[in-house]
């Protein structure tokens, strides 16, 4: 399977790298350090953007609770057909753009946690921006975020919506990645900004 994924992968980066971003999905490394940062025992709606071949889907998949609700993102139709073999148990949708309209369709207004794999800063400033804020408007008070991306090009973009936690880098991934934790703020007054900082772990 995993072989099957690399080629499918590769064949969809040659048609439209803007999109796709990397030759290869993403490795085991960089998938378990993006589900490390949630709290599973807790997440009653998850959402991922981007599943591509599920590199990320996978590691998901072994960590949500029974009685959790996941989302799969992913619009181009040969993976999304892929993934929907591969991962029966979860629910599949399209375009990441009308994320929230989506999941009003399955009676769902707000979601613990989003995990991206979508390239970012390969798109348009506007539809950039319009996923950025579908992805907040989904989260709940104090959800997060949690994204990966091949540079910190994202940075001042993804800190003028969320707090965000962690910045910290993947080496073992084709190209290395750095996995942003972004937080939703919860506003309660006198409420401190969290710090931000990167780390190298």
């Amino acid at each position: 399977m995993l072989r099957n994924n690399s080629l499918l992968f590769f064949k969809k980066f040659i048609h439209n790298p803007k999109y796709v971003g990397s030759i290869t999905p993403s490795s085991r490394y960089l998938a378990n350090r993006m589900v490390a940062a949630a709290k599973w025992e807790e997440a009653e709606n998850i959402v991922e953007v981007g599943s591509g071949t599920g590199a990320i889907t996978q590691a998901i998949a072994k960590r949500v609770m029974p009685k959790s609700k996941v989302i799969l993102f992913e619009k181009d139709e040969e993976m999304a057909q892929k993934l929907q073999q591969d991962f029966p148990q979860f629910t599949r949708e399209g375009n990441a753009l009308r994320l929230v309209d989506q999941l009003k369709k399955h009676k769902i207004h707000e979601v613990d946690y989003i995990f991206s794999g979508l390239p970012f800063y390969n798109f348009s400033p506007s539809m950039r921006l319009q996923l950025i804020l579908q992805c907040k408007e989904a989260l709940k008070p104090g959800g997060k975020l949690i994204a990966f991306q091949y540079s910190l090009q994202m940075k001042n973009l993804l800190s003028e919506h969320f707090e965000i936690e962690t910045i910290s880098l993947v080496p073992f991934n084709i190209p290395p990645a750095f996995v942003y934790v972004c937080r939703k703020p919860v506003k309660f007054e006198g409420e401190k900004s969290y710090g931000r900082h990167i780390s190298r772990r």
